[in-house]
């Protein structure tokens, strides 16, 4: 059934092959970690994280398909999505809200396991007012280019937000760099002991997430330049902005408790 016949708001999908390519591909991934876990061999893992990355690819691709040229994202159904985008953001919060607790529950009451002090005794911490600082900049800087952007997609000035989002790809990138370079020098690792379990389950996984933003905003940036946007629609560009503050505000909780005070 075309669009022009539809007798109601919402998108009945077509049969498609991707859901279970991803499940069998996701199956495939956890067994290709397992096989490296125990043989240290990475090409299971590297072949099924590319088949995956496959099946990602030409789901999203259709999906776009659907919104772009066959008008089935109709105003009800990107109201659909926007209730699962904040629902997703939800869900993200109560993950960290996790690693937060894990913090917080060992830093304020040590064990005598550790010394009964925080940090435990042997820990050098990370200057909070060197990288880390550098890095809350970028990222507040990048939450005002996605906003740049995401006002000039309002006003459908394509070329400012163009720039917007390229600025922010870049900003992105940087602060992977710093991160990276932060990891690299710092004197503690995973394994040493809660301090850098809690340290780098927070961090890493916050740095995990700013690599998707920067590449769901990397994306965005390639549709816009296709002339994928309008005003009226662009919900992709939309729910990766959303990402992306929440990213930014997820940061400045870790700054402040990890970096300032955990220290």
């Amino acid at each position: 059934m075309s669009s022009a016949e539809k007798k109601h708001d919402y998108h009945l999908v077509d049969p498609s092959p991707w859901p279970i390519f991803c499940s069998l591909a996701s199956l495939l991934v956890a067994i290709g970690a397992v096989y490296y876990f125990r043989t240290k061999a990475l090409w299971l893992l590297f072949a099924s994280m590319a088949v995956l990355l496959y099946g990602m690819f030409m789901w999203f691709r259709d999906v776009v398909i659907e919104a772009q040229h066959k008008g089935d994202h109709t105003p009800v159904v990107q109201l659909s999505h926007r209730y699962g985008m904040v629902l997703f953001i939800a869900s993200e919060v109560m993950f960290f809200v996790a690693w937060f607790w894990a913090f917080f529950d060992s830093s304020l009451f040590p064990d005598q396991v550790i010394g009964g002090i925080w940090p435990p005794k042997g820990i050098q911490t990370l200057d909070p007012w060197h990288i880390p600082l550098i890095n809350t900049l970028i990222l507040l800087l990048s939450g005002t280019t996605v906003t740049w952007a995401h006002h000039a997609m309002l006003e459908n000035d394509r070329k400012s937000l163009i720039q917007g989002l390229i600025l922010t790809v870049i900003l992105g990138a940087i602060f992977t760099m710093f991160q990276a370079y932060e990891y690299v020098h710092a004197t503690f690792k995973l394994s040493t002991g809660i301090y850098g379990s809690t340290f780098y389950m927070a961090t890493g996984f916050h740095g995990f997430h700013v690599l998707v933003g920067t590449i769901f905003l990397a994306v965005c940036l390639f549709r816009a330049q296709k002339g994928h946007y309008t005003p009226e629609h662009h919900f992709g560009f939309e729910a990766a902005a959303w990402y992306w503050h929440f990213v930014d505000v997820v940061w400045l909780f870790l700054f402040a408790a990890i970096y300032i005070w955990g220290s």
